[in-house]
């Protein structure tokens, strides 16, 4: 049975209708206003990937979109889709430390602020650790 999705042409709502049989689909009406007006839309597919094929569009400079070192917006943008890729939470600090770029905050200022994940990131990066611009 398949399931097909449609915009109305002239509410705009979008509607998902259930079809009995594939070789009877019939014209559905819109559920808002009635019209047979209704274009076939072409449905959202998901498909399931490895953690190492994340990974590997993650290391890929060209998914990175826009990301611009210098604006602490562009970098919480990059760091939020990374977490998503990885589907794991990445704990209070790393949301907060997304929340104060998103807040206009440099990484230098988040650093300074919030001296406890030195240790979690590793040290400045002059003296070779990680520090928050590693995880940036």
């Amino acid at each position: 049975m398949p399931i097909y999705e449609y915009r109305c042409q002239e509410c705009g709502r979008r509607t998902t209708v259930l079809h009995r049989s594939i070789h009877n689909i019939q014209q559905p009406t819109c559920p808002r206003c009635g019209s047979q007006n209704l274009k076939r839309l072409i449905s959202k597919v998901a498909y399931v990937r490895s953690e190492e094929a994340r990974l590997e569009a993650m290391a890929d400079p060209s998914n990175w979109g826009d990301v611009d070192e210098n604006d602490p917006k562009s970098l919480a943008r990059f760091m939020r889709k990374m977490s998503q890729e990885l589907g794991e939470d990445l704990g209070p600090e790393f949301e907060e430390v997304i929340d104060r770029l998103e807040a206009g905050q440099s990484p230098e200022e988040i650093e300074k602020a919030m001296p406890e994940l030195g240790g979690e990131l590793g040290g400045d990066l002059d003296e070779g650790g990680g520090g928050i611009d590693q995880v940036l």
